[in-house]
Formats: structure tokens, C-alpha cells, sequence
């Protein structure tokens, strides 16, 4: 296993500024860019996932549960990396 564990410092601000301004755009994106945004942010803020999946009766934490689970063995840097593209892509999608 050579995937670096820490992120660089680099790579950290410049995801922080991503997860700041994506709060800011003046539309709501859809759902599945939403759950792809929410997903890459938890790979990227915990690593994999260490939770039981939802119940069957909460649909939308099940997708979001699903969403992460699918990242699992993903770098937290790839995850980062994959966060700010994203929401560059939605700010010219949406606007800031």
C-alpha cells in the first residue's frame, strides 16, 4: 500500500474553499450531484465508512449511505480531488 494517508496542504486548502463556496451557488444542484458532492466530502473528511446502512424506511440516507460505500478504499486526497472538480463544475453549471 502506497496511497499517501495525509492529504497535502495544498490539496487540503484548496478543498476547504470548494466545500465553502459550493454552499454559495444559486441553484440547489440535483440530486445525484448532490450525493456525489456528499460522498467524496465524507471520503474525503473520514475515509471509508464506518457506519451501519440505514433502515429501509430512510430512503435518503440509504442513497447517501450507499453513495460513500462506494468510495470505499478510495485515497482521502482522490476524494478531495474529485470534491473541488465537481463543484467547479457546478459553479459554471449553477453560478456563485
Amino acid at each position: 500500500m502506497s496511497q499517501v494517508l495525509v492529504p497535502s496542504l495544498a490539496a487540503k486548502a484548496e478543498f476547504e474553499k470548494a466545500a465553502e463556496e459550493v454552499k454559495h451557488l444559486k441553484t440547489k444542484p440535483a440530486d445525484d450531484e448532490m450525493l456525489f458532492i456528499y460522498s467524496r466530502y465524507k471520503q474525503a473528511t473520514m475515509g471509508d465508512i464506518n457506519t451501519e446502512r440505514p433502515g429501509m424506511l430512510d430512503l435518503k440516507g440509504k442513497a447517501k449511505w450507499d453513495a460513500w460505500n462506494e468510495l470505499k478504499g478510495t485515497s482521502r486526497e482522490d476524494a478531495m480531488k474529485a470534491y473541488v472538480d465537481k463543484v467547479e463544475e457546478l459553479k459554471k453549471k449553477y453560478g456563485i
